[in-house]
């Protein structure tokens, strides 16, 4: 191992985590290692062992978006049923991550892949997977790329929570916009547009402000739209994160949630109905999303050659009481209702 390490200009420590399988390493080291060790004439006995039975492996960022443990639970219990094990690797929403992590699951030999990908992902991580033809399925996020994908229709029920914001009274509503570059970013912003375009209300850019998926992102975004003079109304939070941010500007100005503005958001929070007032938003069917995923994974490893599938499942929209009203979402315009609990903007 010391003259391998010494050919290929690595560790032997190094040397011995490529022969033995008994850590990731990164694949131009792996074949500079393996090329060295033939080179020097020695028998390459490699121990990359497969787990036991068939394997899915899932990369997805699970420790910076914990309302994802509900996807993956729909990925786990589907992909028992159908007979496969499943390997779990953090992607953190970070592209070199990602690629590290589906290099981690193609080094134990998974069958398959479901990914939720991240910005970036076509540079690093689409070649992986098409040099090593690891079979995969994107999910919760789509991408121009010619694959078995799955998620929300994140345009239609963006436009259905700010229809009902729009029917209820408000012509100013701010939107705490999530990261460029993401599918779901892009389809809430169409269906927030969509909604004013089919209610003939004038879009107001000024109202749209970036919140970085992130909780400082959207606590900043919120400040910044709370004052502006005059002051929305109406807040739509595209993400989980940004509506916890929203909540702490809310705070910060001393504003009362369904009474001084409204509020509605994308994603359901497990704290959602101990708010007061209850947080309305758009659920996400996560479970049904990761299973899914698994069906179409599976299914392309039975037939290689079938035709690529896009399946968009409907959220379903959580009428509270954060919106200001007690009218059903599907219900007939009341802006009445909203005029009667509103209070003047303060300066």
């Amino acid at each position: 191992m010391a003259d391998v390490a010494q050919a290929a200009g690595v560790s032997v420590s190094t040397v011995s985590h490529v022969l033995n399988a008994t850590r990731f390493v990164a694949e131009e080291t792996r074949i500079r290692v393996e090329q060295a060790a033939v080179g020097l004439g020695y028998a390459m006995r490699l121990r990359r062992e497969a787990p036991t039975g068939p394997t899915i492996g899932l990369a997805l960022t699970g420790a910076s978006n914990p309302y994802l443990a509900e996807l993956i639970l729909g990925v786990e219990s589907e992909a028992r049923r159908a007979g496969y094990a499943m390997l779990f690797c953090d992607t953190h929403d970070e592209a070199d991550t990602e690629r590290d992590a589906v290099a981690l699951l193609q080094s134990r030999r998974v069958d398959g892949i479901v990914l939720a990908p991240t910005r970036g992902w076509e540079r690093l991580t689409l070649p992986l997977l098409h040099r090593h033809n690891t079979p995969f399925v994107l999910v919760d996020r789509f991408a121009e790329v010619p694959c078995d994908q799955v998620g929300t229709d994140s345009e239609a029920a963006a436009c259905r929570l700010v229809e009902h914001l729009i029917k209820i009274g408000h012509s100013r509503i701010g939107m705490l916009v999530g990261l460029p570059g993401l599918s779901t970013s892009v389809e809430r912003v169409r269906g927030y547009q969509r909604a004013h375009r089919t209610l003939g209300l004038g879009l107001h850019p000024e109202l749209m402000v970036d919140g970085d998926s992130s909780v400082p992102g959207g606590r900043r975004a919120a400040l910044r739209l709370l004052r502006r003079e005059p002051r929305p109304t109406a807040l739509f939070a595209a993400n989980n994160a940004m509506t916890i941010g929203a909540l702490l500007a809310l705070r910060e100005e001393n504003l009362a949630v369904g009474r001084d503005i409204a509020l509605v958001a994308f994603d359901d929070l497990e704290w959602a109905e101990a708010m007061s007032p209850p947080l309305t938003a758009a659920a996400q069917p996560f479970h049904a999303i990761g299973a899914r995923a698994v069906q179409l994974l599976t299914r392309r490893l039975d037939d290689p050659l079938a035709s690529r599938e896009i399946v968009r499942l409907p959220a379903s929209l959580e009428h509270r009481h954060s919106c200001g009203c007690g009218v059903p979402l599907t219900g007939a315009d009341s802006s009445s209702a909203w005029r009667a609990r509103s209070r003047p903007a303060r300066s």
